[in-house]
C-alpha cells in the first residue's frame, strides 16, 4: 500500500495517539529483560515519530516502511532534530538483509495491514533472522473485538480549518477484517482552495491463539500477552493485544 498524500497529514491525523505509551512499554520491556543493546529496528515506522524520540534518547535506529513518501516525511523530522536515522524502504513480510538488532518493535497495529496469514507468518520468520540472540521482539495488533464492534459499520468525520475527513468503515472480505474508506479536504495554501483525496486502507486480525502458533513456529519464547497498555490479560473487551517475545 502507498500511503501517497496521506503521508504528509498522517502526523495531523495522529496527534492524539498515545505515543509516550508505546515508548513507556518499550523501556519497560528492555529494563524487564535485562537487554543493554541499542540497536533497535522500528518496522513499519511511517513518519518516524516513534523512532526519532528513540533516537533522541541515544539508540541507533534503523526505521524502516513499505512508503517512500512515509520515509520522506521521517528524513525531514530526523535532520530538523538534528538526528541520523538509518532508514529503508522495505515490505515487512520480505525484509531482508539489514543486520541484526536488540530490539526489533511493530507498533500503533501495522501488523494488521498484511493480508493473509501467511504474510504474518512470513514477517515473524524475517524478524526473528534479523535479531540478535535474545533479542526482543514487541509488537501490538486489534483485537477482534475492536475489529468488529468499534470498527465495523462505523463512520468518523472531524472538520479543521486545514483538513477534514469522512472515515468510513465497514467488514472486510476476510473473518475479523475491515476496510477503511478516507475521504480527505486539504486547503491548499498557495491557491486558498481545498483539494479532495481518498484512501482505502484494509486491515485484518486474527485469534490471540493463532499469533503465539504462529510465532513458536518462528522459533520466539512469547515473554508476555498483554492488552490495552496494561499488564492485564486480554479479555473480550480489550481492544488492544501487546506481546512481547524473545528470540531463543
Amino acid at each position: 500500500m502507498n500511503y501517497g498524500e496521506f503521508a504528509y497529514i498522517y502526523d495531523f491525523l495522529m496527534r492524539d495517539v498515545p505515543y509516550d505509551k508505546w515508548l513507556e512499554f518499550f523501556f519497560e520491556k528492555l529494563k524487564k529483560y535485562d537487554v543493554h543493546g541499542k540497536k533497535v529496528m522500528d518496522l513499519a515506522c511511517g513518519t518516524g515519530e516513534l523512532s526519532v524520540r528513540l533516537a533522541k534518547t541515544g539508540f541507533q535506529v534503523t526505521g524502516v516502511d513499505l512508503s517512500d513518501d512515509m520515509l520522506m516525511v521521517a528524513s525531514e523530522k530526523a535532520s530538523k532534530e538534528g538526528l541520523h536515522l538509518n532508514l529503508f524502504q522495505q515490505n515487512m513480510c520480505e525484509l531482508e538483509e539489514l543486520g541484526l538488532y536488540d530490539v526489533i518493535l511493530v507498533f500503533c497495529d501495522s501488523l494488521n495491514y498484511l493480508s493473509s496469514p501467511k504474510e504474518v507468518q512470513e514477517t515473524f520468520k524475517r524478524i526473528y533472522s534479523h535479531l540478535n540472540e535474545k533479542g526482543l521482539f514487541l509488537f501490538d495488533v486489534h483485537t477482534i473485538y475492536k475489529m468488529e464492534q468499534i470498527f465495523s459499520n462505523q463512520t468518523f468525520t472531524e472538520i479543521e480549518d486545514g483538513v477534514s475527513y469522512i472515515w468510513n468503515s465497514f467488514e472486510g472480505e476476510h473473518p475479523y477484517s475491515v476496510e477503511h474508506e478516507l475521504t480527505f479536504f486539504v486547503l491548499d495554501d498557495h491557491t486558498d482552495q481545498y483539494t479532495r483525496f481518498d484512501e482505502l486502507h484494509k486491515q485484518r486480525t486474527y485469534k490471540e491463539t493463532d499469533y503465539t502458533s504462529w510465532l513458536e513456529m518462528a522459533g520466539f519464547e512469547i515473554l508476555e500477552v498483554t492488552a490495552d497498555f496494561s499488564t492485564l490479560k486480554p479479555n473480550d473487551t480489550s481492544e488492544r493485544i501487546f506481546f512481547v517475545c524473545r528470540k531463543k
